[in-house]
């Protein structure tokens, strides 16, 4: 991973909280927002260990201070897992994922999520997430489930199958009841526009 990668996911992830992107914000939420904490150190941890000089010197202190906030918020989400830009948590606790999960961008997690893996069946495996995804509390995902874009999950919805774009899904096991997709719940993702016109203006976060 390029610095430059690196730069880019955490300013996605700070601009899917608030539509805004800027230092001073960084600095907010690093000290405030318990669930960007997390989120930061997991970027900076896949960043760090990822360059030969830093794999040394501060992926370990990256690391420590993952594994603190891991128990201090609920929330267990390795930084070795695939997470595309614009991740968002909007409640920390119960959260875990497995580390072999993929998750496209702009993806809402809510408290009490689990993305887990099944060991046997036609679904063994690991979940795979699209774009612009919501899941809501307590949901739980497991196995090789392709989940599409667009998707919003209901809370405490158990999802084994694959779900088509655009779906809404509720229930155990999860039924798809419209095909309304995630608009009004997946916010501020239009970060790539801003962040490009910030970056022409000078201005970098």
């Amino acid at each position: 991973m390029r610095f430059h990668d690196y730069k880019y996911l955490v300013a996605s992830d700070l601009y899917r909280l608030t539509g805004k992107s800027s230092w001073a914000l960084l600095l907010r939420f690093l000290l405030r927002g318990e669930a960007f904490k997390y989120v930061f150190w997991m970027r900076t941890c896949t960043y760090t260990t990822s360059q030969p000089l830093l794999r040394w010197t501060l992926a370990p202190f990256a690391r420590w201070m993952l594994h603190r906030l891991k128990f201090k918020f609920g929330i267990a989400i390795p930084y070795a897992a695939k997470i595309g830009p614009g991740f968002y948590i909007g409640h920390f606790g119960g959260i875990v994922v497995n580390v072999h999960s993929v998750i496209g961008k702009n993806c809402n997690i809510s408290h009490g999520v689990t993305l887990g893996q099944a060991n046997r069946g036609k679904r063994k495996g690991y979940p795979t997430l699209g774009d612009n995804v919501y899941i809501g509390p307590g949901a739980k995902i497991v196995g090789n489930v392709k989940v599409g874009n667009n998707v919003a999950i209901g809370a405490n919805c158990v999802v084994t199958d694959d779900v088509p774009d655009n779906a809404v899904v509720v229930g155990i096991p999860a039924k798809v009841v419209s095909y309304h997709g995630s608009g009004g719940y997946v916010c501020f993702t239009d970060y790539e526009d801003k962040l490009a016109e910030k970056k022409e203006d000078g201005c970098d976060v």
